[in-house]
């Protein structure tokens, strides 16, 4: 792992968002949720205001002053992306309510035109259900085949089966960067070569990715990829899609309304360009514009910093957790992002979620919208830990101290 510099102030950053100031059952509020939603940086807020308070106008028609600051400030969120992720140029950034409308604009615009019965698409035990139950919707619709790449008893994808699965049936192959219930981050480039050696498209779930480590689609050289803000420090109900503008313009639209056309007649209707085919109706201004803000917090920090630190609190709560009677880690990957799930013999998931919320420790119980993966692991879910770069080694000793005093009393 690369080594933290000067630039993580962890004071300067926990300034930065004042709900961490907060008691929660008269305890100091230490936030472990952040692979559900990371707390929201305050220039998006701040971002958030002035655009209510100064700039409220719908965008792209209007031609007085507030509607053409909206619409500049709008489409530099999209040339914000575009450098975020170096995607070639701005116009492959379509604008959604996030990872998982992205995914299901893939699978019922591409997938409506390009799969046919009897082709194949890929997917692996890891995946969340909002990249599971839209290619099985898919596949309910064309006739094609879902095939699934197994895992290893640590929670890393079997290559050698997943490449063994690969045939000129192939179509699609869609999985996590990182998986959001156990933190392994799998080979995605590897993954995407071998897909591409067999003619298949690939789309990239980058959620979990997009907050901890650089994304570069370019390098990786994927058809498709998608991310949420809210995972990023930046408001809810904002994601992107990726996707590669031969297969964008090749897509039909995926909704119809104002802004996705060019001409409408009774008789028929010609469509815009890309991007803005694929975003028809008011979309949500004022979060989009936001949202740059939180990609400015992330880059100006640096990924590098970022996955450092949170890679040390990683390692530091592994280490006092072990010590834990009962503690048993799910999930155990060579190469993980900072995602902790885990079990104690004796104390359900749930009384251990409820009990850490009255110390001020907010995790998350349950299967984390994996239900596969607990089914194939054996097990109704765990309870998960996930740190983003505010958190501090303090806020770890006080949750593992808690566990020890939970784990005490069901002894």
């Amino acid at each position: 792992m690369p080594t933290v510099t000067a630039s993580i102030d962890i004071q300067k950053i926990r300034s930065l968002f004042p709900v961490l100031e907060q008691e929660v059952n008269g305890k100091p509020l230490i936030y472990f949720d952040n692979a559900a939603s990371s707390q929201t940086v305050k220039p998006v807020v701040d971002a958030l205001t002035h655009f209510y308070e100064k700039d409220h106008a719908n965008i792209h028609r209007g031609i007085h002053t507030l509607a053409e600051r909206s619409t500049k400030a709008y489409e530099e969120t999209r040339e914000r992306v575009s450098e975020f992720i170096n995607a070639g140029e701005a116009d492959e950034i379509i604008f959604t309510k996030g990872t998982t409308e992205s995914i299901n604009l893939v699978a019922q615009s591409w997938g409506s035109k390009f799969l046919s019965k009897g082709d194949e698409i890929v997917i692996s035990q890891l995946e969340h259900h909002s990249n599971i139950v839209p290619w099985q919707l898919a596949a309910e619709r064309s006739g094609a085949v879902i095939k699934v790449i197994p895992i290893n008893e640590k929670g890393e994808i079997l290559l050698d089966q997943y490449k063994s699965l690969l045939s000129s049936k192939t179509k699609l192959v869609a999985v996590n960067y990182i998986s959001n219930s156990l933190g392994t981050i799998n080979p995605v480039k590897e993954i995407i070569e071998a897909a591409q050696n067999v003619g298949a498209i690939t789309l990239i779930d980058a959620a979990q990715a997009a907050p901890h480590i650089q994304i570069d689609v370019q390098e990786l050289n994927c058809d498709f990829l998608a991310l949420s803000s809210h995972k990023m420090y930046g408001p809810t109900g904002v994601g992107i899609l990726y996707g590669r503008r031969d297969l964008l313009e090749a897509m039909p639209p995926y909704q119809g309304g104002g802004e996705m056309i060019k001409d409408v007649s009774f008789n028929g209707t010609t469509y815009n360009d890309i991007p803005y085919k694929f975003e028809a109706g008011t979309p949500n201004i004022g979060d989009v514009i936001a949202f740059k803000y939180a990609m400015d917090f992330i880059d100006e920090l640096g990924h590098e910093n970022i996955q450092a630190y949170e890679h040390e609190l990683l390692e530091y709560a592994n280490t006092r957790l072990e010590s834990i009677p009962g503690f048993r880690a799910i999930g155990t990957a060579d190469y993980k992002a900072s995602v902790i799930s885990f079990l104690i013999d004796n104390v359900h998931q749930y009384d251990l979620g409820q009990l850490l919320d009255v110390r001020g420790v907010a995790v998350r119980t349950g299967h984390h919208c994996t239900q596969p993966l607990m089914d194939h692991l054996g097990i109704d879910g765990t309870v998960r830990a996930s740190f983003a770069v505010y958190n501090t080694k303090e806020e770890i000793d006080v949750f593992c101290d808690a566990l020890q005093s939970i784990v005490k009393k069901f002894s």
